[in-house]
């Protein structure tokens, strides 16, 4: 399988939930930054992904899953036993963090000409539901309780763009030991590490 990706972008989620999985991705750079963006031999992204962003998993039949949510519930489904109560939970956390905390730090913070007062409004959103992650963090060591899952992946994925954007994690003190502890995980590092 390949998995379309850029460096910095919320991809990173879809190949820790891959190493979590021991699934071997293929990664195919995408320079988000050229307009349109491209691919390493100068096609352009949108003859593979017509939406025109990552991620995207192009399965070994050659179908191509696009969407962050949508790959990481494949990527789940394929890794974990669970109930289904459990997979209706993990949708829950992924979509809490699709909706409440991706879009509110994109484009609101990756964006400047939408002005300090857009980011301003961004940043205090984005501190109401870190104290809610916060909050449910200080009785489980990850979304689901003691297990690893995408859902994680993918909360550690946004939650580190934070410092970056003007968000310091000190306030909150157990996100920040969820971090540090989803950080330390190998699979997590592996995957930093190809991801870039």
């Amino acid at each position: 399988m390949k998995l379309y990706y850029a460096r910095g972008a919320c991809s990173l989620a879809s190949l820790i939930a891959a190493e979590e999985a021991g699934l071997v991705l293929e990664l195919v750079p995408v320079d988000i930054r050229a307009n349109p963006h491209r691919l390493a031999d100068g096609s352009h992204f949108l003859e593979i992904n017509s939406k025109g962003y990552v991620p995207a998993l192009e399965l070994e039949d050659g179908d191509l899953l696009t969407e962050g949510v949508a790959i990481l519930q494949y990527i789940g489904d394929e890794w974990s036993e669970r109930t289904m109560f459990d997979h209706y939970r993990q949708l829950e956390w992924l979509t809490f963090i699709a909706t409440e905390l991706h879009k509110s730090f994109s484009p609101w913070l990756f964006h400047p000409e939408y002005g300090e007062q857009a980011a301003a409004v961004a940043r205090a959103r984005i501190a109401e539901r870190f104290t809610y992650l916060d909050r449910h963090l200080r009785n489980a060591d990850y979304l689901l309780g003691s297990q690893f899952g995408v859902a994680d992946a993918y909360c550690f994925a946004i939650v580190r763009w934070a410092p970056g954007k003007g968000i310091t994690l000190a306030e909150w003190s157990f996100l920040s030991a969820y971090m540090d502890r989803v950080q330390a995980r190998p699979k997590v590092a592996a995957a930093i590490a190809r991801h870039g």
